[in-house]
């Protein structure tokens, strides 16, 4: 259920000021209680149950990858040859040929665009209108809006009050806080935003050592990591004097205490320390999340099937979570160890992209595919391929080097399989030189809104910011219907 944010103070009769609030705030919000009855309708009703979401931060080149101009001049089309797919007159790189085999399972946007060329993941995965570079480089921006994975643990501890919270989190996300391996920014993207740190996902992250087999950052985990690696949820784990059965009694001297200040006012913080540490004690004593997390359980054949790299593994490691029952798993191609790392490909592009991304992508990609319909999980499972931006058309000059291509927002191309899409559809398309869209512009935030119908939610639903003002789920937003399956 929606409620305004309001502090905690208890009535005589037993009642909140913020259960007044909550119910007062409905009909402010525009959602009656019949509204939310349909809400639950739809999201009952809703072809997608889980989410994964695959990120390849940096903004992937649209030329060089899912939108080839084979007959563009020299300096725009770039080295690589094309090669044919699975559907008629639609041609790939030639470092996707796994992707070109399957490209009939999927929806292809090719006519992505929006006016902000920086690395704005959090326009591509939040609510929010606009984006600034300070707000890019900070995500403790007071004016950031959330992460729509945020969003939707959000609105189910509103719709379900009385709900506990599971054993394994609704929310994941992986291998590590976004943006914490690499030097000298803290970017923004997912995160709660106005929602505040407690609805941030529960992060697993990567504990290893990369594999030394990558050929362009030996110590890049991106590249190739050692077989022994694993995740962690961070921050959760046991010491070794410490039992299951004497963290059962330490809780209940917590909770004894908990009792005793049940009448005082509880600050935001608090709210946030309160969740998250209910969170961290689901987690430790559930061995539904610990089984999930062993990846060594995997056979041998379906891990390499899916690539000794931390992307292959990642990818591995999401698809487990939600069989044991996550919602939402994100899986983040981030930088590691400097800028211009990931897909920010503005210097050793051919390099780059031939002989690790498009590979690790090309292979990571169609195992999951493969793997959640082998499973039963493809009907139900939205998978996305994400990016914040494109590339530039003509290549970008650094130092000596013309390998490489600049930020470029006008134009460039995502991926959607699974749960409710169409299959085989290539929806829009770029002009002769990958510049602009010709045919069918489609936004971010049209693509959130579709994610959001996907799942049964209404994106043009309230919440409140911090401040307690309404605002919708995703600005300036359309459905695009023929992402959608007949």
């Amino acid at each position: 259920m929606l409620r305004i944010l309001g502090t905690r103070k208890r009535l005589c009769d037993g009642v909140t000021r913020r259960d007044l609030l909550h119910a007062g705030g409905l009909s402010l919000l525009g959602l009656g209680l019949n509204d939310l009855a349909s809400a639950r309708s739809s999201a009952d009703r809703a072809p997608a149950k889980h989410v994964i979401l695959l990120f390849l931060y940096g903004g992937v080149s649209q030329l060089d990858t899912l939108d080839p101009k084979p007959n563009a001049p020299d300096d725009i089309r770039g080295p690589f040859r094309t090669i044919p797919t699975r559907l008629p007159g639609v041609r790939l790189c030639e470092h996707l040929p796994r992707l070109a085999s399957q490209l009939d399972r999927v929806a292809l946007v090719r006519s992505m665009s929006h006016p902000h060329p920086i690395h704005g993941v959090a326009y591509a995965l939040t609510g929010i209108d606009r984006v600034d570079i300070p707000m890019e480089l900070n995500r403790h921006d007071i004016r950031h809006w959330p992460y729509f994975g945020s969003v939707l643990d959000y609105l189910d501890d509103q719709d379900h009050p009385s709900r506990r919270l599971p054993d394994v989190p609704r929310t994941l996300h992986l291998p590590w806080v976004q943006s914490t391996r690499s030097f000298p920014h803290q970017r923004a993207g997912l995160f709660a935003g106005f929602l505040g740190p407690r609805y941030n996902p529960v992060v697993a992250e990567f504990v290893g050592q990369p594999g030394g087999a990558a050929t362009y950052r030996p110590d890049d985990p991106f590249g190739s990591i050692d077989r022994r690696g694993r995740f962690e949820i961070a921050d959760t784990s046991l010491g070794a004097e410490l039992t299951i059965d004497r963290l059962n009694t330490r809780l209940s001297l917590v909770e004894q205490l908990d009792q005793q200040q049940r009448h005082l006012e509880r600050s935001g913080a608090a709210a946030s320390l309160d969740r998250n540490r209910q969170q961290a004690i689901s987690v430790i004593a559930s061995p539904r999340m610990r089984q999930a997390l062993e990846l060594q359980r995997e056979p041998e054949a379906v891990r390499q099937r899916y690539g000794y790299h931390l992307f292959g593994q990642s990818a591995l490691q999401a698809r487990r979570l939600i069989e044991g029952g996550a919602r939402l798993v994100s899986v983040f191609w981030d930088e590691f160890g400097q800028s211009c790392g990931a897909w920010d490909t503005h210097e050793k592009q051919s390099q780059r992209l031939s002989s690790e991304l498009c590979p690790g992508f090309d292979q990571t990609f169609t195992a999951l595919l493969d793997d959640l319909e082998q499973r039963g999980l493809l009907d139900e499972t939205l998978v996305l391929c994400l990016t914040e931006h494109g590339r530039t058309p003509n290549a970008e000059r650094r130092g000596d080097s013309v390998d490489g291509r600049g930020h470029w927002s006008e134009v460039y191309s995502i991926l959607m399989a699974g749960a409710g899409v169409a299959k085989g559809r290539v929806i829009g398309a770029s002009d002769a030189r990958g510049a602009y869209p010709a045919d069918r512009p489609v936004s971010p935030k049209d693509i959130l809104h579709t994610i959001y119908h996907l799942l049964g939610v209404d994106a043009h639903r309230m919440i409140p910011d911090r401040l307690g003002r309404p605002l919708p789920l995703v600005a300036e937003s359309n459905l695009v219907r023929e992402l959608l399956a007949s």
